[in-house]
Parts: structure tokens; sequence; C-alpha cells
């Protein structure tokens, strides 16, 4: 078999298999038809990148390996020895590859896959067959990308502000995101996007990649002056990181490659529907954590107070954050102490957890497992136990140092207190926190964050196989752990530690390319934010949280009667179109006014879309509301979903439901309303018969 097609939802994926080295990939992107088998693969004008580029192959760009053998070069020249398809045209597959290089001293599986929505994942292991060690410095996953993908989206950030897109020229070279944070990171760029000039969320045709890995990783899209180009990724391995022992092996995290010819929308719905289908969730409860309310003061009658507040505005999950337990009054103890402190607890959390689950809510608690504070009782005890040389302490952040989870010892005490803790508390959702970069990490006399990656997936792995029903949050200072390796394990991501609302729309909506909105935690914050000092309306924050995994994070005792009826009906109103927000396909126009957006999530049958007035507008009539994404041969009823926002200038048509077919709300779209700014007017449609 000299050619190969994968084809799914209008993707193909074309190998050429033809000659004795690594398959070469022909092409990425719009399904092409059946030119497998035929004379016409070979003699098509796109140039082939090799599977695994190297100089062997004429690929004079990065390598796709790269290592050494007892400080000898040993340039690869891979012999092809076994080539598995099981594809169905239209449906997606599998190819694995099998190659060695008997004189390297290397063997390569390579294993590709195309789920029926056309995404591809792509994953490599490298296995030493010689008796000297092999130290591996690099093994990325690539696909090739066409001349008129000339633009470049990728994203970068910072706590409390993550996922600002950046958008550049894509010219001869290399550009690179490198992560060394231990973590995912605030910057990290999640998708790195290449695309034709001009590209949006509704038009332009696009290629994306993302390496589901949860430490230090790298993403970068090269092009070459012979024609070729590429967007790779992987993880990044520090020197000396990875030594393979004869026989010994190294897989990279799978890699995720998407493309669309209608914008960013389709390429990031294939990554959705990816998600969802290898982790089906339940109903997402409307979720209240306490951080913000009442800090470290965990006083039981002001909580107890806080969960009648929650049950009684609509909440359905009640979740105690930080400094519950010992020694932990403020953030510069107890990290690792994971013992109820009796002093502030003298009957455990029970009485809180009963009086929680009385009001008809789930109970979750806040950790932070990977972490320790110097002062505790288990730094006290086992200095040993923390990542870093044993003669040198790693610089400290949050006054915190992270807990060596590849040593057995520290595993083995972690998963014993996890473990007896949800099970005394029959606990639904852990807040799984991580609020450090993690800096000079040495395991073993080497760099740790491979290892201490691989025991953080273990020990969630171990967990969730002990305790099925459990739900877990990936948080990380905010949004510093968002990727596939965590959410293959996680239920949700905390999106960012600022609920400003107005920071909050362009944080969830870049985000949300990659998480989908039942994963997406956004919470209604206090009317005078927290991180960014703002005041918003409650209007306002609720419409923004709406389309998440919606919560709370306000201190509700302080809230008026007036302020708790309004939260109470902002969540009925997403308990009823939760069916929809959290199963649908999420769409955006490109809407010509940069003050305004318009997003929404649709379904077959029905959609809800968000307008969002940021800012004041310069044009005093709004541009028309054209919503994407619906059937044009369908016939759509059209009514305003929740409450009118203050101020607003409403058109006819929002007094009672209007009939519109599809094709005119998308092309000529309805009269919009005169909104103030930080307003959102939630939308309503749904098919109905002619």
């Amino acid at each position: 078999m000299s050619q190969v097609i994968l084809s799914a939802a209008g993707v193909a994926l074309l190998l050429d298999a033809g000659g004795q080295g690594l398959p070469r990939v022909r092409h990425f992107g719009a399904d092409v038809g059946p030119v497998a088998g035929s004379d016409v693969l070979p003699a098509l004008a796109s140039p082939a990148l090799p599977l695994l580029p190297a100089q062997g192959d004429s690929w004079y760009g990065r390598p796709g390996l790269s290592g050494a053998r007892d400080g000898e070069h040993w340039p690869v020249r891979w012999t092809l020895d076994r080539l598995d398809v099981a594809a169905t045209p239209g449906a997606g597959g599998t190819v694995t590859i099998a190659a060695s290089d008997a004189l390297a001293g290397l063997e390569l599986v390579s294993e590709l896959a195309m789920d029926p929505g056309g995404l591809v994942t792509m994953r490599h292991t490298v296995t030493n067959t010689a008796a000297s060690p092999y130290r591996l410095a690099g093994l990325i996953c690539a696909l090739p990308v066409p001349a008129r993908a000339g633009e470049l989206l990728d994203f970068t950030g910072r706590w409390a502000l993550e996922k600002v897109p950046q958008r550049r020229a894509f010219g001869h070279g290399v550009w690179t995101r490198e992560n060394r944070r231990g973590r995912t990171g605030h910057d990290a760029t999640g998708l790195l996007v290449a695309g034709t000039a001009g590209f949006g969320f509704r038009g332009g045709e696009v290629w994306a990649v993302h390496a589901g890995w949860s430490g230090d990783h790298i993403h970068y899209a090269e092009r070459l002056v012979d024609g070729l180009a590429l967007l790779a990724a992987g993880e990044l391995l520090e020197p000396g990181e990875i030594t393979l022992a004869q026989g010994e092996s190294y897989r990279t995290p799978l890699v995720y490659f998407t493309w669309s010819g209608s914008g960013l929308d389709d390429a990031s719905a294939r990554m959705h529907d990816h998600l969802r289908a290898a982790r089906p969730l339940p109903v997402r409860p409307v979720t209240l954590n306490n951080w913000e309310a009442t800090y470290f003061d965990h006083g039981l009658d002001r909580l107890l107070e806080l969960a009648d507040k929650a049950a009684a505005a609509g909440v359905e999950r009640f979740v105690l954050d930080d400094g519950w337990f010992r020694h932990r009054r403020d953030d510069r103890a107890g990290l690792g102490d994971w013992y109820v402190d009796e002093q502030v607890w003298p009957a455990g959390l029970h009485p809180l957890a009963e009086h929680v689950r009385k009001l008809g809510m789930q109970f979750g608690l806040w950790f932070e497992p990977e972490m320790i504070n110097p002062d505790s009782d288990l730094a006290r005890a086992h200095p040993d136990w923390i990542l870093g040389r044993a003669d040198r302490m790693p610089p400290p952040q949050r006054h915190q140092q992270t807990l060596d989870l590849a040593r057995p010892e520290a595993y083995a005490y972690l998963l014993e207190r996890l473990d007896t803790l949800v099970g005394e508390y029959a606990l639904d959702y852990i807040k799984w926190d991580h609020n450090r970069d993690i800096a000079e990490p040495v395991h073993d006399g080497v760099a740790g964050v491979h290892a201490q990656t691989l025991a953080v997936y273990r020990l969630l792995d171990e967990l969730r196989r002990r305790h099925p029903g459990l739900e877990i949050e990936s948080c990380s200072s905010g949004g510093a752990r968002v990727d596939y390796g965590i959410l293959a394990r996680t239920d949700r991501v905390w999106t960012s530690d600022s609920n400003d609302a107005v920071d909050r729309q362009a944080i969830q909506r870049w985000t949300g390319l990659l998480v989908p909105p039942d994963r997406l935690g956004a919470h209604v914050g206090a009317p005078h934010d927290h991180c960014t000092g703002r005041s918003l309306p409650l209007a306002f924050r609720a419409g923004t949280a709406l389309f998440g995994h919606m919560g709370v994070e306000w201190d509700l005792t302080s809230a008026s009667e007036a302020d708790l009826e309004e939260l109470a009906t902002w969540i009925a109103l997403h308990k009823r179109l939760r069916p929809v927000l959290h199963a649908g396909r999420v769409v955006h126009a490109d809407h010509p006014d940069p003050s305004a957006l318009l997003h929404g999530v649709v379904l077959p049958e029905r959609a809800v879309f968000g307008l969002v007035q940021l800012t004041s507008r310069l044009e005093w009539a709004p541009a028309p509301l054209r919503l994407p994404g619906l059937d044009p041969a369908a016939l759509y009823e059209v009514r305003v979903a929740g409450p009118v926002p203050a101020g607003a200038q409403m058109p006819e048509w929002a007094a009672a439901p209007v009939r519109v077919p599809g094709s005119a709300l998308a092309e000529l779209g309805l009269p919009a309303p005169v909104l103030r700014a930080t307003s959102v007017l939630v939308i309503e449609v749904e098919k109905v018969e002619a």
C-alpha cells in the first residue's frame, strides 16, 4: 500500500508510503476525494513533508527527532518495517507505522488517527535498541500546511488575563512558543493557528495544532525557502531529562491537529466534539465557591448562611476553598498537611457537608496536592520530598515549593490523604489547584518536569478509579493548566482567577477555542471585582457567566434581596438553556463593531445567542444581528430569552417572538438593540414548522 488516505467530515490526510523510508504527508486539509491507489498522488504539485522530518529526507529545518549517544551524533535514516491501516472512507481511521534504523540503534512507532469529526491525533514512540544509552533531546509531531497559510495566530497572557491573542505574518523561519513553567502556563498558546489572509471565526481556511501535555511543551510554525511549511508540537525536554537504556522507550504526548475551510469556529468544533466524545459528562451543576466570599475566614455560622443563600438562589454545588486544613490561616503555611484543622473544625467538616446536602446541593473541597509550604509538618518531617536539589532549595513562589510526586513515598502519602478525605466526606467534587510555576525541578539528579507530570496523571487516574463518581476541576492560579492532557482526567477548568466580566468576555472567548462551554468555569463575581477593582452590573456579570459552566464567586450574605432575586432569575435561565449551552456548537459572528460581540451555541433544533456591548459605540445605529450557524433552509422563531438590559432601546421584534428563515437571519440579520456599555442581551432561537 503506497498511498493512504484518512478522511472524515470534509477533512483528508494523505500519506505517500511509496519508498523505503517513513511515509511523507502529502496533504492535510480539505477532502480531495478518492485519489489513493491511483497514479495521481505522487504527481501532485503539493510538496510532501516527511512524517518525522530529518536531513536524510532532504529536510533542512528543525529535526523531528534529536538526541545523542555517548556524546556522538547519530543522524537517523528510517527503514519502513510495517504499515497498518484501519480506515473507512469518510469515517476516519488509524494508521500505525513501525520503522527502524539498525545503525543508529533506534526503533520508531508512529500512530495517527482521524476521528469521525475530522480531528487528527498523532504520537510517536522511540525505543533504544542499542547497548549504549540514548539521550533524547526532542521528539515532535508535525503536519504540513500549504503556501496559502500566510498568517499565524497564537496566544499569550498572565495571571488574571489569560489567552490574549496575537497575530503575525507567517514568513520564512521558525515562530516558536516554548513553555518551561512546569505547568501549561498562563502564557501558553493552547492552539497555534495558521490560516489564509484575514481568517476569522466564520471565514478563511485555518490549520491548528495543540500539544495535550500539562508540563513543559513546545509549539512552532516553520516555513523553509524550498516551499515546505509545517505546524508542530510536543513535549519540551531539558538536557538529560530523558535517557533511554537498551530496551527503554519514550512516548510523546498526544498532539492534536484540526482544520477548517470556514474559519476558527469549525476548527474549534472539531476539538470540542473530540473532547466531549472522549469524556462525556453529566449535567453540569451550578457551583458556588466560597473563596472570594470568605477567603480564610472559615467561621461555620458564616459558611452555613452562605450555603443557605446559595441554595435559595438555585445553586446546586457548594465548594469549600482554601483554609480548611491544619495550620492554614493564611497562604504561608500548611500546604501538605492534608488533615482537617481540629481547631477551626472541631467536629470536622461534617456539620457543613451535612447542611449543604440537606439543602439539596453537592459538596466539594479545595486541594493543592502538588504543593508544600516549608512551614508545614510535612516539610519538617520530609524535607527530601521537595522537588529540587537536596543541597539548594528552589526559589520560592507564594511561600511554597513543589512536592516531588515521582518519589514513591510522597505519591503514596498524597494518594492516602486524598482517598481518605474523599471517602470520609463522600466528596462530589475536588477543586485541584496548582499555584506556582515549577522552578529548578530536579528528580534523582535530572530535570524533573516529565516525571512530575506523569506522576500527577497517575494520581488523578488512580483517584478517579477509586471514586468513579468524583468530579475534578483543574485550577492553576486560574487558567495556567488548560490542555487536553489534564482535560483527559478532569471535568472542567477554572478559566481565570479574574471574575471581571469585561476581561472574562475575551478570556472565555479565546480559551473556548480549545475548551467547550460545559468545561469552562465561569462564575458571577462580586459587584466590585477583587482582581481589577472594576464595578459592573449584575446583569452583565451573570450574562457573561451564563455561557460557560456557570457558578457564583460572591459573598451572597452581603447581597441585597433584589440582587439575590435577580441572580436567581439568571441561574434559572441558565438551567433552562443548559441543554443547548452545554451540548451545542459554539459560533461567533465576525461582528463589524469592535465595541460589541455576538456569539452563540447552536443545536439543530435550538440556539442561544449573546449580544455583548463591551464599550460605547462610535456609530449611533448598531450593526444588524446576523446570526451564524443556523440552517439556511429552516424557519426559526426568535425571542429575547433573558432580562432586557437596563437602558436598552429595543427593536420591534423584541416585543414578541418573530419567525424568520435561517438564510435571512444569517445574511440580512435582525435590527439590533441599542445597548449601554457592559450589557448582555440573550436571544433564543428555535426551529419551527413552516
